[in-house]
Protein backbone atom coordinates (compact mmCIF):
# COMPACT_ATOMS: atom_id res chain seq x y z
CA UNK A 1 0.00 0.00 0.00
CA UNK A 2 1.49 3.28 -1.13
CA UNK A 3 -0.27 5.34 1.55
CA UNK A 4 1.27 3.20 4.34
CA UNK A 5 4.74 3.56 2.83
CA UNK A 6 4.29 7.33 2.69
CA UNK A 7 3.15 7.42 6.32
CA UNK A 8 6.14 5.36 7.42
CA UNK A 9 8.50 7.60 5.45
CA UNK A 10 6.91 10.76 6.87
CA UNK A 11 7.15 9.39 10.42
CA UNK A 12 10.82 8.55 9.93
CA UNK A 13 11.64 11.98 8.49
CA UNK A 14 9.85 13.90 11.24
CA UNK A 15 11.60 11.81 13.93
CA UNK A 16 15.01 12.56 12.40
CA UNK A 17 14.14 16.25 11.94
CA UNK A 18 13.00 16.50 15.59
CA UNK A 19 16.47 15.50 16.81
CA UNK A 20 18.61 16.91 13.99
CA UNK A 21 19.76 19.83 16.14
CA UNK A 22 21.11 17.31 18.69
CA UNK A 23 22.48 14.77 16.19
CA UNK A 24 24.59 17.34 14.33
CA UNK A 25 27.11 17.99 17.17
CA UNK A 26 27.77 14.23 17.43
CA UNK A 27 28.14 13.95 13.66
CA UNK A 28 30.53 16.90 13.78
CA UNK A 29 32.55 15.13 16.47
CA UNK A 30 32.72 11.91 14.44
CA UNK A 31 33.61 13.79 11.24
CA UNK A 32 36.15 15.96 13.05
CA UNK A 33 34.53 19.17 11.82
CA UNK A 34 33.29 20.86 14.97
CA UNK A 35 32.42 24.02 13.04
CA UNK A 36 29.10 22.56 11.83
CA UNK A 37 27.81 21.66 15.30
CA UNK A 38 25.07 24.31 15.54
CA UNK A 39 23.95 24.33 11.88
CA UNK A 40 20.49 22.96 12.72
CA UNK A 41 19.93 24.75 16.03
CA UNK A 42 17.12 26.75 14.35
CA UNK A 43 14.99 23.55 14.43
CA UNK A 44 14.88 23.46 18.26
CA UNK A 45 11.78 25.73 18.64
CA UNK A 46 9.86 23.29 16.38
CA UNK A 47 11.04 20.12 18.19
CA UNK A 48 7.81 19.56 20.17
CA UNK A 49 5.69 19.97 17.03
CA UNK A 50 7.90 17.51 15.13
CA UNK A 51 7.66 15.00 18.01
CA UNK A 52 3.87 15.34 18.00
CA UNK A 53 3.74 14.93 14.23
CA UNK A 54 5.94 11.82 14.42
CA UNK A 55 3.67 10.24 17.02
CA UNK A 56 0.56 11.16 15.04
CA UNK A 57 1.89 9.83 11.72
CA UNK A 58 3.28 6.58 13.13
CA UNK A 59 0.16 6.08 15.25
CA UNK A 60 -1.99 6.41 12.15
CA UNK A 61 0.31 4.01 10.26
CA UNK A 62 -0.17 1.44 13.05
CA UNK A 63 -3.93 2.04 12.98
CA UNK A 64 -3.95 1.42 9.22
CA UNK A 65 -1.86 -1.73 9.68
CA UNK A 66 -3.88 -3.23 12.55
CA UNK A 67 -7.44 -2.27 11.68
CA UNK A 68 -9.76 -5.07 10.66
CA UNK A 69 -10.36 -5.06 6.91
CA UNK A 70 -13.54 -6.41 5.36
CA UNK A 71 -12.91 -9.46 3.28
CA UNK A 72 -14.36 -9.42 -0.20
CA UNK A 73 -15.64 -12.70 -1.59
CA UNK A 74 -13.55 -13.33 -4.63
CA UNK A 75 -12.70 -16.35 -6.69
CA UNK A 76 -9.28 -14.93 -7.54
CA UNK A 77 -5.95 -16.11 -6.12
CA UNK A 78 -4.65 -13.81 -3.38
CA UNK A 79 -1.73 -15.75 -1.90
CA UNK A 80 0.61 -12.90 -2.80
CA UNK A 81 2.89 -12.14 0.15
CA UNK A 82 3.18 -8.42 1.03
CA UNK A 83 6.53 -6.70 0.52
CA UNK A 84 8.82 -6.37 3.56
CA UNK A 85 8.38 -2.58 3.50
CA UNK A 86 4.63 -3.13 3.97
CA UNK A 87 4.98 -5.57 6.87
CA UNK A 88 4.38 -5.08 10.59
CA UNK A 89 8.04 -5.99 11.17
CA UNK A 90 9.22 -3.09 9.03
CA UNK A 91 6.77 -0.68 10.68
CA UNK A 92 7.95 -1.93 14.08
CA UNK A 93 11.61 -1.36 13.13
CA UNK A 94 10.82 2.17 11.89
CA UNK A 95 8.91 2.90 15.11
CA UNK A 96 11.83 1.73 17.28
CA UNK A 97 14.26 3.81 15.19
CA UNK A 98 11.95 6.85 15.50
CA UNK A 99 11.82 6.44 19.30
CA UNK A 100 15.63 6.23 19.40
CA UNK A 101 15.88 9.44 17.36
CA UNK A 102 13.37 11.27 19.55
CA UNK A 103 15.25 10.20 22.70
CA UNK A 104 18.68 11.07 21.23
CA UNK A 105 19.20 14.27 23.29
CA UNK A 106 18.98 12.19 26.48
CA UNK A 107 21.80 9.79 25.60
CA UNK A 108 23.93 11.85 23.19
CA UNK A 109 26.52 12.48 25.94
CA UNK A 110 27.67 8.85 25.66
CA UNK A 111 29.37 9.68 22.36
CA UNK A 112 31.85 12.04 24.02
CA UNK A 113 34.85 10.50 25.74
CA UNK A 114 35.40 11.41 29.36
CA UNK A 115 39.11 10.92 29.69
CA UNK A 116 40.47 12.36 32.90
CA UNK A 117 43.36 14.78 32.62
CA UNK A 118 46.06 15.03 35.22
CA UNK A 119 46.05 18.64 36.38
CA UNK A 120 49.07 20.02 38.19
CA UNK A 121 48.46 23.35 39.91
CA UNK A 122 51.61 25.16 40.97
CA UNK A 123 49.96 28.26 42.43
CA UNK A 124 46.27 28.64 43.34
CA UNK A 125 46.52 32.33 42.43
CA UNK A 126 46.95 31.22 38.79
CA UNK A 127 43.47 29.67 38.71
CA UNK A 128 40.87 31.82 37.00
CA UNK A 129 37.15 31.17 36.68
CA UNK A 130 35.28 32.83 33.82
CA UNK A 131 31.67 32.65 32.66
CA UNK A 132 31.21 32.69 28.89
CA UNK A 133 27.71 33.58 27.67
CA UNK A 134 27.08 31.42 24.57
CA UNK A 135 24.35 31.57 21.92
CA UNK A 136 23.19 28.65 19.79
CA UNK A 137 23.07 25.78 22.31
CA UNK A 138 19.79 23.85 22.27
CA UNK A 139 20.35 20.59 24.20
CA UNK A 140 22.75 18.51 26.30
CA UNK A 141 24.53 17.39 23.13
CA UNK A 142 25.57 21.02 22.55
CA UNK A 143 26.88 21.23 26.12
CA UNK A 144 28.91 18.04 25.69
CA UNK A 145 30.36 19.29 22.42
CA UNK A 146 31.57 22.55 23.96
CA UNK A 147 32.99 20.80 27.05
CA UNK A 148 34.76 18.24 24.85
CA UNK A 149 36.42 20.88 22.65
CA UNK A 150 37.37 23.21 25.54
CA UNK A 151 38.91 20.32 27.52
CA UNK A 152 41.36 19.72 24.68
CA UNK A 153 43.12 22.94 25.69
CA UNK A 154 46.10 22.72 28.01
CA UNK A 155 45.40 24.22 31.44
CA UNK A 156 41.63 23.65 31.59
CA UNK A 157 40.67 22.52 35.08
CA UNK A 158 36.91 22.33 34.68
CA UNK A 159 34.38 23.17 31.96
CA UNK A 160 30.64 23.20 32.64
CA UNK A 161 28.45 24.30 29.74
CA UNK A 162 24.69 24.74 30.19
CA UNK A 163 22.24 25.21 27.32
CA UNK A 164 19.51 26.21 29.78
CA UNK A 165 21.65 29.04 31.21
CA UNK A 166 23.21 29.77 27.80
CA UNK A 167 26.68 29.76 29.31
CA UNK A 168 29.83 27.85 30.15
CA UNK A 169 31.69 28.33 33.41
CA UNK A 170 35.32 27.44 32.89
CA UNK A 171 38.14 27.16 35.40
CA UNK A 172 41.63 27.31 33.96
CA UNK A 173 45.27 27.91 34.78
CA UNK A 174 46.00 31.36 33.36
CA UNK A 175 49.70 30.49 32.95
CA UNK A 176 48.77 27.79 30.41
CA UNK A 177 45.80 29.27 28.53
CA UNK A 178 43.66 32.41 28.46
CA UNK A 179 40.12 33.65 27.84
CA UNK A 180 40.88 34.61 24.24
CA UNK A 181 42.01 31.06 23.42
CA UNK A 182 38.98 29.54 25.16
CA UNK A 183 36.65 31.91 23.29
CA UNK A 184 38.34 30.97 20.00
CA UNK A 185 37.73 27.26 20.67
CA UNK A 186 34.08 27.82 21.62
CA UNK A 187 33.49 29.94 18.51
CA UNK A 188 35.14 27.26 16.35
CA UNK A 189 32.30 24.89 17.32
CA UNK A 190 29.89 27.34 15.61
CA UNK A 191 28.31 28.34 18.92
CA UNK A 192 29.13 31.98 19.66
CA UNK A 193 30.47 33.66 22.78
CA UNK A 194 28.40 36.79 23.30
CA UNK A 195 29.89 37.95 26.60
CA UNK A 196 32.46 36.89 29.19
CA UNK A 197 32.88 37.83 32.81
CA UNK A 198 35.18 36.74 35.57
CA UNK A 199 33.52 34.85 38.45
Amino acid sequence: MKSESKLIGAGLLTAIAASLCCITPVLALIAGTSGIASVFSWIEPFRLYLIGLTILVLGFAWYQKLRHRKEIDCECETDEKPKFTQSKTFLGAVTVFAIMMLAFPYYSGTFYSTTKKQIIIVDKLDIKRTEFKISGMTCSSCEEHINYEVNKLNGIINSKASYENENAIIEFDKTKTNETEIERVINSTSYKVTEKKEN
